[in-house]
């Protein structure tokens, strides 16, 4: 490599650093890169064991697009998984896509998430996290388990600040040998109550 290859190496690494410099923390690696900076068209592609975090957030996948302007919007996919490391949130997914300004997470296809803080795993085709809100919202063969419960249902709303999870869409839950079915459900996850409404019926074994 002769010199004037050395200075466009050199220039090249600068200016990916200082793209990636902003209001928080955002740091990256990969086998690969690739991407350009044209006004209106901002990507960057990485490949290959790509990593990158921002904030409290990590993600990592085999190939990862950063788009828009200061790299707002992050799209995962191959191996998706994920860590929000000061909520002890977990999760795993074929395809993900992050908005850094609004902190919407979106999980596609096979997808899991677990709130270790509160004990709760989650799996879904559709997931989407609200960061400052905490809400998520799960969609489509939805299951959920915490200790010796477990829910199914087409739709469900997870409140995490409130400890509330509200089961629509053919809902059941099982709680040990005990069985609930109705329109709706509302489980608090910190009793372990469950609420029901709407074509309420049920098993409880003695």
């Amino acid at each position: 490599m002769n010199l004037f290859q050395k200075s466009r190496v050199i220039i090249f690494c600068l200016f990916f650093a200082a793209v990636f410099t902003g209001a928080d923390t955002f740091t990256f690696k990969a086998d690969k890169m690739s991407g350009t900076k044209a006004m209106g068209k901002e990507v960057t592609i990485l490949v290959g064991n790509a990593e990158v975090r921002s904030d409290n957030l990590l993600l990592r996948a085999e190939k990862i697009e950063l788009q828009g302007e200061d790299n707002q919007f992050i799209d995962c996919t191959g191996g998706v998984s994920g860590v929000e490391e000061e909520k002890e949130i977990f999760f795993q997914t074929d395809r993900l896509r992050y908005d850094r300004n609004l902190k919407i997470v979106r999980l596609e296809g096979n997808s899991s998430l677990e709130d270790r803080k509160n004990e709760l795993v989650a799996r879904g085709r559709f997931i989407e996290y609200d960061e400052e809100a905490e809400v998520t919202v799960f969609q489509i063969s939805v299951r959920l388990f915490k200790d010796d419960m477990v829910c199914r249902s087409e739709y469900a709303i997870y409140r995490r600040d409130e400890k509330l999870l509200d089961l629509s869409g053919f809902p059941v839950v099982y709680k040990k040998d005990d069985e609930f079915r109705a329109d709706r459900i509302r489980v608090d996850l910190d009793t372990d109550d469950v609420t029901m409404e709407g074509a309420v019926s049920g098993t409880i074994k003695n």
